[in-house]
């Protein structure tokens, strides 16, 4: 009997226990519960966003620098200045430019008259016509000059009267001779006997010059006559070649590689002349001006910066995940820390090719353009970028707040029973605040726990710490 009451008393102890257990481990389940924030699962709308940060540049931008030295004489703007392509911002004293610079502006005159005299004078056609023409001719007789050694040096009609003229000069040498002989005796300063002898020398000339004709029209040609007719006719026809090319060259108008390097002397020339001034590259906004009237500059010394204003861009770093889901044209929502309380709109105007790895993780630049920018928008600023890459219609929606990582998987703990259960699930597009459910056991309307505990896994098995069988 006593033991029978030991065994009911132990039995009283142990119910007791259980039934002290269960009561503790409700009102901790239920202390737990109270403590759990949640929100119901929904089916909506997803704009997926992708977001990065970023700095405001103008979309063209220009550092102007002297390539010469000298002083400044004018400077035509002001910081905010708006100017056209081309405009003059500054000039340098003619005085104190280096000679080349200020000879270049006679040689440009030289040069552009040059340029027009051949664009629109035919002189130069005419004259390679004209020289063309006499290279034709000079050929011709040079040939004939050259056919002419392979016969006698003259025509028989030519001997005959040359033999005629030497015997001609051979009897008046003859008629002198004895003249000269009939007064020979007579004294040296005789006048008659001076002028026999005058004469006879003379006939004697004539009649050597005679025979010298004579005998040369009776011979050929030696060698060395070949040898120049020869030389005649290749430098001739060298000539003739060379005419023939200029006439080919010129016959249809100005030689376009004339024109052309016409033309670049005059672009060489301008050049030299633009470097005694700074003029604007580009439609664009004069946003510093770092130097005054008097000022002595050198190669390198900068003195205005011009930017175009009409477009801003920004440019962010995107990691390889989200590279692929952004598209030019894409639109984008930026803020900035020096505007708050304002948004503005943008859209995606470039996508890197290239990725560049920094710190271990692979960034592409994405460009983005400002669609509403006003004043308050300046290069250099920092954005923050929302860019807006897909949205989604009637789709499952968790809260991201709700997402943990357990053992690599994504899990959310829903309310089901008074209990929280871990529910392993697959995202798929993310905005800032939710994201897209692909595969899970989740319903809408399932209660999911924001703010699930550390040691939430305790009550995952359905059943309470101390509930057991006998």
């Amino acid at each position: 009997m006593k033991r029978k009451w030991i065994l009911y008393l132990v039995i009283a102890i142990l119910v007791i226990a259980a039934f002290l257990g269960l009561r503790a481990w409700q009102s901790a389940r239920a202390a737990l519960n109270t403590n759990f924030q949640t929100e119901p699962l929904q089916r909506g709308t997803l704009t997926a966003t992708v977001g990065a940060t970023g700095t405001v540049r103008a979309n063209q931008t220009a550092i102007l620098a002297w390539q010469t030295s000298g002083q400044i004489g004018k400077i035509t703007v002001a910081v905010g200045d708006t100017v056209k392509a081309g405009q003059v911002l500054a000039e340098l004293e003619k005085s104190s430019l280096a000679q080349n610079i200020i000879l270049a502006e006679a040689d440009l005159v030289t040069a552009k008259r040059n340029l027009d005299n051949l664009l629109h004078s035919d002189l130069a056609r005419a004259q390679a016509q004209l020289a063309l023409a006499q290279a034709q001719k000079n050929l011709k007789e040079a040939q004939k000059r050259r056919q002419s050694k392979d016969y006698a040096r003259a025509s028989q009609a030519t001997i005959d009267e040359a033999r005629a003229n030497y015997i001609l000069a051979q009897n008046e040498y003859e008629r002198q001779k004895e003249i000269y002989e009939s007064v020979a005796g007579l004294p040296e300063d005789d006048p008659r006997r001076a002028l026999a002898l005058s004469n006879l020398a003379n006939a004697q000339r004539a009649r050597d010059r005679a025979l010298a004709n004579l005998n040369y029209l009776l011979g050929k040609p030696d060698e060395l006559e070949i040898a120049e007719a020869d030389a005649n006719v290749a430098l001739a026809e060298a000539q003739l070649k060379d005419a023939q090319r200029e006439w080919e060259r010129l016959k249809n108008g100005p030689d376009p590689l004339d024109i052309q390097a016409a033309q670049a002397r005059i672009a060489a020339l301008e050049a030299t002349l633009k470097l005694a001034r700074l003029e604007a590259p580009f439609n664009g906004t004069v946003t510093e001006v770092r130097s005054k009237v008097g000022d002595q500059v050198t190669p390198g010394t900068v003195s205005f910066r011009i930017d175009d204003l009409s477009r801003l861009l920004v440019d962010v770093q995107v990691p390889e995940v989200d590279i692929n889901r952004i598209q030019v044209g894409q639109s984008a929502r930026l803020t900035f820390d020096a505007i708050p309380g304002k948004e503005y709109m943008g859209k995606v105007v470039e996508v890197g090719r290239v990725g560049t790895p920094v710190g271990g993780v692979v960034n592409f630049t994405v460009t983005l353009e400002l669609s509403d920018a006003d004043e308050q928008v300046k290069p250099g600023m920092t954005a923050a970028v929302t860019i807006l890459v897909q949205q989604l219609e009637d789709v499952l929606l968790v809260p991201n707040r709700a997402v943990r990582l357990r053992e690599g998987q994504r899990v959310v703990y829903v309310l089901r029973n008074g209990l929280p259960e871990a529910v392993t699930i697959r995202l798929g597009a993310t905005s800032e605040t939710y994201s897209q459910v692909l595969e899970g056991d989740l319903r809408e309307g399932d209660l999911v726990i924001l703010n699930p505990p550390a040691q939430i896994t305790s009550f995952t098995g359905g059943r309470p710490p101390f509930a057991g069988g006998r």
